[in-house]
């Protein structure tokens, strides 16, 4: 019998070795052959087997069973399965019972076992199926057991589960990161026989605070509520917000909580860094719980990597909701406040410009007391700008209503079609007048509406202003349409076109097409988003369909299910038509011949005084030119800047006055395509704009402007504006003609002292020149001789107060330039001063011509820029602080030496302290910050003198700096 056991592996061995005889089995010659069939069949096969044989469960099994015991093998060869098997006995006896009583076998795909098989209390998954086993005379005297653990696939699929439904729960339900995390932990809470308890912490600057826990008040009550981040190493958080995972052993001497299936004191956790975007800054931590019932082996380590993954991925989904919702909610406050103060201010303008209104209609209509014509066209100016004005108000508070949910529409049964066709009309003669064609076609409609005929006229003004400024040939088409299903009002033109990319945002409000032609500027880009608005108050709404070059139409479209209602029928109102004819009345302005001459100027200013305006605005360039006109000047007018330049090129005025917006070609490209041109470099321009603010102003003079003019502005500020950009022009001009040399290429003048006769060399305008050089001294012959016939033994020129030369008096100029080399001592590289009027313009002029001389010796642009900072408050210091001064004036003396660029500013006042009012409380600190300053104040006048040391490359490379020659 000894080849029973033959072929059955390491087992197979193991019971060829037993002393059976001692068993319950007794002698293996004694099995019978049913037996020792059974063993055979069991021994040969490859999967898990047992068999329990005779009334004491004697078990006999293979290899692939041996792995299944662990430990409890070979000891359980031969034994009682009650005794090997005892930990989970209460759950196979009933099916071993079942199947030796029965004789019919039985199946569990994942039955549960407690198993004492590798040190502690496992929890394990079997398949198992017990059929019963027979004797050789066909009793059931025993139960064959095929099985193979699952545990592995249980544990992993419940895991998965896990996972999911973290994934499932970020549906946005919790979108803020309290609510996330709470919610995390719950869903952690539902599988405690893998994660017994967790917690997350979160990083709150230097601290980590905990955000949720599962696990009960045990738990709770265990875990720190905070921790610094450099602390709390008994739990591990010290080394999981370092970013390393850790083992926390111990558990159970500081938590008491039951885990897994058998109730098993909890003795570990883990401590895992929550990743986030940066590696070495985690989010948080999260500390989780390892049962009892299962070994800490690889794939468990791995189930936690991957909850922590899954935990920092949701947690970075809720801080990003949370900032943008708080972004969004910032925006709908901001939007809130926005349209609250719209209506707030709108209402309050209503007031004074029904006061404003009023008075000038009855001074236009008063048939007792007629006007003058000079009057009556100022007045009508007034009441016409006055109206447009209630207009703005009026669509800005139908907006803002219509933004916060306000507006009601007031619908009433009207004649669509015919109204439709009476608004067009009022634009008849604007159209026809601008070379335009309007077609209407509005035939009667099958069935009334209803609709508000106020926003009706609304929709069909505006859609028709945008078609008129916006279309320069063709034709202008007016259609109303319907069918079963809707009504539509269709407004197309023949104009410029809207570009694809352009079309998403067409009506958002405040959007504007940058770049586009049109007949003018204006406007505040509400229009567009009115319509639509207006449109869907309505019950419909508006479409766009468009291409470039070919034009535009828009389509109103009211469902007759929305317009279709009962209401009362419309009256006839007086106002109807008032927002259509206020708005042809803004569009005339976009159609008034631009082309236009002054009054003729006098026998003084007629030979140069020319001034050219550009200003979109039909009514701002005739009160501009009325103006300008009324102090002798010859004015012409154009439209925008693309006219200006033909003009300009044409016959070129003595000044340019132009607005910054425009259409096509606005105010700053108009400054900067005439300083680009060298025949136009030096002409003189000045800036008018609506634009308030320094960014505005300082971008217009750094591209080389004059004069920057905010409106509205005081009649009597633009004519000295004027008047002294003119002088100072004119004072060039004559220093050109007497030295003769080009004021585009640079002015030549002599001193007009015999005694102290210095020929001195005045840099170009704008540009880069070279460095001013002496040309000779002792009379103005001398002064035309080459640099070789100075007489370097002459005596420097004189300097008056301070170190200050005394200006030359020219009268009627602006400022009076000098410049000169000193020849004695180490050599300078520019000495050179101006007299300005005591006037708050000054700083604009002082700012070019020492910009023109510093950017002559390639001085650095920003070191440039710092010191005329520094020089515009002292000048406007000394403008605003001199007190009754014996000249009305201001110098400015720039000397460039020795790698230093020193900058004086005098007046001739007395100092006094500045209004608060007036106090923009940064001059002195200013100042400071571009350059050392020092101030010298004495009966006489007060001289501030600000030095800046040059670079090394700049005092080396650019010969800013010389030595003894």
């Amino acid at each position: 019998m000894g080849d029973l056991f033959v072929g059955g592996g390491d087992t197979g061995r193991l019971m060829a070795r037993l002393d059976w005889s001692s068993t319950p089995l007794g002698p293996v010659e004694r099995w019978p052959q049913s037996l020792r069939a059974a063993v055979r069949m069991v021994l040969s096969s490859r999967y898990p087997m047992l068999l329990l044989w005779g009334t004491e469960f004697t078990q006999l099994y293979n290899d692939a069973y041996s792995a299944l015991i662990g430990d409890k093998h070979p000891s359980a060869l031969g034994g009682d399965v009650r005794v090997t098997l005892a930990e989970g006995w209460d759950v196979l006896a009933p099916l071993i019972d079942e199947a030796m009583t029965t004789g019919v076998a039985s199946w569990v795909p994942a039955l549960q076992l407690l198993l004492d098989r590798s040190g502690y209390r496992e929890e394990a998954y079997f398949s198992v199926s017990h059929a019963p086993a027979r004797d050789d005379d066909g009793r059931t005297v025993g139960v064959l057991t095929v099985c193979s653990e699952v545990t592995e696939q249980v544990v992993g699929e419940r895991r998965l589960r896990l996972l999911r439904d973290l994934t499932v729960g970020g549906d946005g339900r919790t979108v803020d990161v309290a609510g996330t995390c709470h919610r995390l932990a719950e869903a952690v809470g539902g599988y405690a026989l893998d994660v017994p308890f967790a917690a997350i912490y979160l990083r709150d600057g230097g601290v980590l605070r905990r955000a949720a826990c599962v696990g009960g008040d045990v738990v709770a009550a265990a875990l720190p509520e905070s921790v610094p981040t450099g602390e709390g190493r008994a739990w591990g958080l010290r080394e999981g917000a370092a970013g390393t995972a850790t083992e926390v052993t111990g558990v159970a001497d500081r938590l008491t909580l039951a885990g897994g299936p058998w109730g098993d004191p909890v003795g570990s956790a883990l401590a895992l860094p929550l990743p986030s975007a940066e590696a070495d800054q985690p989010l948080g931590v999260l500390l989780v719980g390892v049962s009892p019932s299962r070994g800490l082996d690889e794939a468990y380590r791995s189930f936690f990597h991957l909850l922590a993954q899954q935990v920092a991925v949701a947690v970075r989904n809720a801080s990003a909701y949370e900032e943008e919702r708080r972004r969004a909610e910032a925006l709908a406050e901001l939007d809130r406040v926005k349209t609250t103060f719209f209506t707030n201010v709108s209402h309050e303008f209503r007031t004074p410009l029904t006061l404003m209104l009023g008075p000038l209609a009855d001074a236009l209509n008063d048939p007792e007391h007629p006007l003058p014509a000079a009057q009556r066209e100022r007045v009508d100016t007034a009441w016409r700008n006055a109206t447009r004005l209630l207009t703005l108000v009026n669509n800005l508070l139908t907006f803002s209503s219509l933004e916060a949910g306000g507006a009601r529409s007031e619908a009433r049964e009207i004649d669509l079609p015919g109204l439709t066709a009476e608004l067009a009309s009022v634009f008849r003669a604007a159209i026809e007048r601008a070379g335009l064609r309007l077609e209407v076609e509005c035939p009667p409609l099958p069935r009334p509406l209803a609709v508000d005929p106020v926003n009706w006229e609304r929709i069909v003004t505006n859609l028709l202003s945008n078609a008129l400024k916006y279309t320069f040939v063709g034709r202008i088409r007016v259609a109303v349409e319907a069918d079963d299903e809707e009504v539509r009002l269709v407004v197309a033109d023949t104009g410029i076109g809207i570009a694809p990319e352009d079309l998403p945002r067409l009506f958002e409000r405040f959007h504007r097409v940058q770049g586009a032609r049109s007949r003018s500027h204006e406007g505040t880009g509400i229009g567009l988003a009115l319509v639509r608005e207006l449109a869907r108050l309505e019950g419909g709404d508006v479409r766009v369909e468009s291409r470039v070059g070919t034009g535009a139409t828009f389509t109103v479209a009211l469902p007759w299910a929305a317009v279709g209602r009962d209401a009362p029928s419309a009256t006839d109102e007086p106002a109807r038509g008032r927002t259509a004819r206020a708005a042809v009345q803004e569009a005339a302005g976009w159609l008034t011949d631009a082309a236009s001459a002054s009054a003729t100027a006098s026998a003084y200013e007629a030979h140069g005084a020319r001034i050219l305006v550009a200003d979109d605005n039909a009514d701002m360039r005739a009160y501009l030119a009325r103006l300008l006109a009324g102090q002798g000047w010859r004015v012409e007018t154009v439209g925008d800047g693309r006219a200006a330049l033909a003009a300009i090129y044409r016959d070129r005025p003595d000044l340019v006055l132009t607005d910054v917006m425009m259409p096509d070609v606005d105010g700053f490209e108009l400054v900067r395509r005439l300083r680009d041109e060298p025949s136009t470099r030096a002409l003189p321009i000045m800036l008018l704009s609506a634009r308030a603010g320094g960014d505005a102003s300082v971008a217009g003079l750094d591209l080389g402007a004059d004069d920057y003019i905010v409106k509205p502005f005081a009649t009597a500020e633009l004519i000295a504006r004027v008047r002294a950009v003119l002088h100072g022009a004119r004072a060039r001009a004559r220093q050109s003609d007497a030295d003769g040399t080009p004021t585009d290429g640079g002015t030549v003048r002599a001193s007009e002292d015999p005694a102290h006769a210095t020929a001195v060399v005045r840099p170009p305008a704008t540009g880069r020149g070279d460095t001013p050089v002496v040309r000779g001294t002792g009379s103005p012959q001398a002064a035309a001789q080459p640099a070789s016939a100075v007489d370097a033994g002459a005596a420097p020129p004189s300097l008056g107060v301070n170190g200050v030369r005394p200006p030359v008096e020219v009268e009627g100029a602006g400022r009076q330039p000098w410049t000169d080399v000193d020849r004695y001592g180490p050599v300078t590289a520019l000495d050179t001063g101006w007299t300005y009027p005591s006037e708050p313009t000054s700083a604009s002029a002082m700012r070019r011509d020492v910009r023109t001389a510093l950017e002559s010796l390639d001085v650095d642009p920003g070191i440039v820029q710092d010191l005329l900072l520094a020089a515009s408050e002292a000048v406007n210091n000394a403008v605003e602080h001199a007190q009754r001064p014996t000249r009305p004036e201001v110098r400015v003396r720039l000397r460039v030496s020795d790698g230093t660029v020193q900058i004086a500013v005098r007046d001739f006042g007395t100092w006094r302290d500045r209004r608060p009012a007036m106090d923009r409380g940064r001059g002195a600190t200013l100042m400071k910050a571009y350059g050392d300053v020092r101030m010298i104040s004495t009966g006489e006048g007060t001289t501030v003198t600000i030095e800046r040391r040059l670079p090394e490359t700049d005092a080396t490379n650019h010969g800013v700096t010389t030595s003894h020659p």
